[in-house]
């Protein structure tokens, strides 16, 4: 079995599907492995460093996906719809497909990869379960999107994180709040306690206060009454509008007192809840900086705009996007660990097999036999479906 390596085509895009210090794990597993040339040079990962751990170097691009029983890729069609175009048409009836390529959001794309019979795999959907710890690359990109928000944070403010001694007198540490306290949100708290700041956070789970607190952060208790907070997956649920209104009104207060705020709160395939709103912005301290993870899902903060700095009476907002790939070496190497722990867990005897009786491999699969089979993708078809029979019966 011919497993393939494109280079990623996704503007920014940095990272690369394996890395060589995971290729001799798959060929110990009988897969020969083609890479695109020049796949994983943006990340650090020269073509002579893959070729030395025994895969093997493609002419181009349509060669790894002609041979390629299996393609791996970051951002597949759906997380990469205008340059993913060109890969539909290299798919072939049979193949198989596994990235992240945002199924839930990306609905038509998971049709158009359906109906060239291609088996895809999307890795936003790994169960968080304990056998799938390893697979987890959500958790994986969220470490780097964590570390490195806070970085961006420090650049773009006035003033630095730590307390100091100095001849001049003593300087205070900076105040950061971390709104969100998964993966990334304790990630980023780690790493602004690393830089010497005095860090808060708040997340709508009680259940995380202690981990914040392990990390030597306050957590930011609010009186605010939810219930099933999190989701069987440990992800924070969706709330009502209610909800969010009482929770921005007792967040202000939080809010103008802090120096760098970082928001981290996603809602799978939803848009991200909106936790700072313009009145909130107004009442920090102009020098003031908020880095808002959610930008690529609307943002948390409602001056948001994705990819742009903004700067509001003052107070400065990063929307970065895709700030994994501005750590691609490291991001790369999790990323690659991940999907090749996936790809073996669905290798028997040197075949791909899809035991729907697996939990793993039911919740990922999106496409197979020429249909979407996913049942959350199915789902989200299937409601669209009734708008797009009546806009033609209209017409």
């Amino acid at each position: 079995m011919i497993v393939g390596i494109p280079k990623e085509t996704f503007p920014g895009e940095r990272r690369v599907a394996i890395v060589p210090s995971v290729v001799s794990l798959l060929t110990k597993a009988g897969l020969d492995v083609l890479i695109e040339p020049v796949a994983g040079g943006a990340a650090g990962f020269p073509d002579a460093a893959f070729v030395e751990k025994g895969a093997r170097l493609a002419s181009d691009r349509q060669q790894v996906f002609t041979e390629a029983n299996v393609v791996l890729q970051v951002r597949p069609l759906g997380a990469n719809p205008k340059a993913g175009r060109a890969d539909l048409g290299l798919m072939r009836q049979g193949q198989f497909i596994i990235g992240l390529s945002e199924p839930l959001t990306a609905l038509d794309a998971a049709k158009a990869v359906a109906e060239r019979s291609v088996t895809a795999f999307s890795l936003e959907l790994i169960p968080r379960i304990t056998r799938a710890q390893s697979m987890d690359v959500l958790s994986s990109m969220a470490t780097v999107t964590g570390y490195k928000a806070v970085l961006l944070a420090a650049e773009a403010a006035p003033r630095m994180f730590p307390m100091l001694m100095t001849a001049a007198g003593t300087l205070k540490p900076t105040h950061v709040l971390i709104l969100g306290a998964g993966v990334a949100g304790l990630q980023a708290i780690a790493t602004a306690r690393r830089l010497g700041a005095n860090v808060e956070a708040y997340d709508v789970r009680p259940a995380v206060k202690e981990q914040v607190e392990s990390l030597g952060a306050k957590f930011v208790e609010l009186d605010l009454e939810t219930e099933h907070a999190e989701d069987k997956g440990g992800y924070a649920k969706a709330q009502d509008e209610a909800f969010y209104r009482r929770q921005q009104e007792a967040m202000a207060k939080v809010i103008a007192g802090a120096d760098v705020v970082v928001t981290t709160a996603l809602v799978p395939g939803k848009k991200a809840p909106t936790l700072i709103t313009k009145a909130m912005v107004d009442g920090m301290a102009p020098g003031s900086v908020i880095v808002d993870l959610a930008a690529e899902q609307g943002g948390n903060c409602e001056l948001t705009k994705a990819g742009q700095p903004v700067v509001h009476n003052g107070v400065t907002l990063l929307g970065p996007t895709n700030l994994a790939a501005s750590v691609p070496y490291h991001a790369s190497q999790m990323y690659a660990k991940n999907i090749t722990t996936f790809l073996l867990h669905l290798i028997n005897d040197g075949m791909l097999v899809c035991d729907m009786e697996d939990q793993i491999t039911s919740d990922t699969l999106i496409s197979r036999d020429g249909a979407v089979v996913n049942t959350r993708v199915r789902e989200l078809l299937d409601t669209l479906t009734p708008a797009v029979d009546s806009e033609r019966a209209g017409s």
